[in-house]
């Protein structure tokens, strides 16, 4: 059987070879994203998120410095002049645009100013009720046993007391009622969901395998705990803080509204106000119930957004 041979012209050469692997094109390395890049390529194409954030940011800036959008004082009364003045419509965004209430102050400079009142007390419960409810429901699930039993009978317990009706028996105790009282009475009553969402996220967290081998590696709980497993966990608490932040806006206006709320310019104040003269002067109450609705509806559509830029089941 003849033997197939190669001549030395015919055979490539290694320089040849290497030139022409050379030349072929490489394959890209593709970057990998985590899940909060995900989300956040998500977030980028969402209308419902950009609309969301650019009506926060609007009221942000109505809270850090409401002279950029009027002049006026949102306390300076004038009986005489100006005793349920109808708003004048022409005059956009002057002290007359939106009129007067029953003791002469302009309708509009207060909704601007009360923007304050109500992001105040919702940022701050919202950091309190998630510091105080992330740290009990990460230690309930991550150690279980008779301290899960423990923490969750008093959750249970707090989960029981009406949300509104508690905070108007502690607030009653209290004759000042500043916008620390206000943030630390809701924080007392509403931290109970956000430990159930962190005892949940946290039970799932630990049984990993990432969570296993740092535990047989030697590492100690406080870095398991806030190394490992809190950044994996704080996703769905993240969420919650987002929706609730919105929920104790519209729990501090309707305790305004009920008179123990905040005193000076606030939205639940102005609508209690409102109230009284609904027959003769409805704008009094309209515009900032207006205001109102705007920001619990932002803050609960961004919280909608970011849900299903992190959630899992959607992609």
């Amino acid at each position: 059987m003849p033997e197939l041979t190669t001549s030395a012209d015919e055979a490539p050469s290694a320089a040849a070879t290497a030139a022409a692997g050379a030349e072929l094109p490489q394959p890209k390395a593709e970057k990998t994203r985590s899940l909060w890049g995900d989300a956040w390529q998500d977030l980028r194409t969402n209308w419902v998120f950009i609309v969301s954030a650019l009506l926060i940011l609007l009221l942000l800036l109505m809270a850090a410095w409401p002279g950029l959008f009027t002049g006026g004082d949102p306390n300076n009364k004038d009986l005489a002049g100006h005793y349920l003045a109808h708003p004048q419509y022409g005059k956009v965004f002057s002290v007359d645009w939106l009129g007067y209430d029953a003791q002469g102050r302009s309708v509009y400079v207060r909704a601007i100013y009360g923007a304050r009142a109500s992001l105040l007390v919702g940022g701050g419960t919202t950091l309190a009720v998630t510091l105080l409810g992330g740290l009990i429901g990460m230690v309930a699930g991550y150690f279980g046993g008779w301290v899960d039993a423990v923490l969750s009978r008093v959750t249970d317990m707090f989960m029981g007391i009406p949300f509104l009706l508690g905070a108007l028996v502690l607030l009653n105790a209290f004759t000042d009622r500043t916008i620390p009282v206000i943030i630390l009475a809701l924080a007392f009553l509403g931290w109970t969901q956000t430990a159930r969402v962190m005892r949940g996220a946290v039970i799932t967290v630990k049984s990993t395998d990432y969570v296993q081998a740092a535990k047989a590696l030697g590492a100690g709980t406080n870095r398991i705990l806030f190394r490992h497993v809190l950044p994996n966990a704080v996703a769905p608490v993240i969420v919650v803080a987002t929706i609730s932040l919105g929920v104790y806006i519209g729990a501090e206006a309707t305790l305004s509204f009920l008179g123990l709320g905040l005193n000076g310019a606030s939205w639940g104040n102005d609508i209690s106000d409102g109230g009284n003269s609904i027959r003769v002067a409805q704008w009094i109450m309209l515009y900032p119930s207006i205001m109102l609705s705007i920001t619990v509806l932002a803050f609960i559509m961004l919280g909608e957004a970011v849900r299903n830029a992190l959630d899992p089941k959607t992609r």
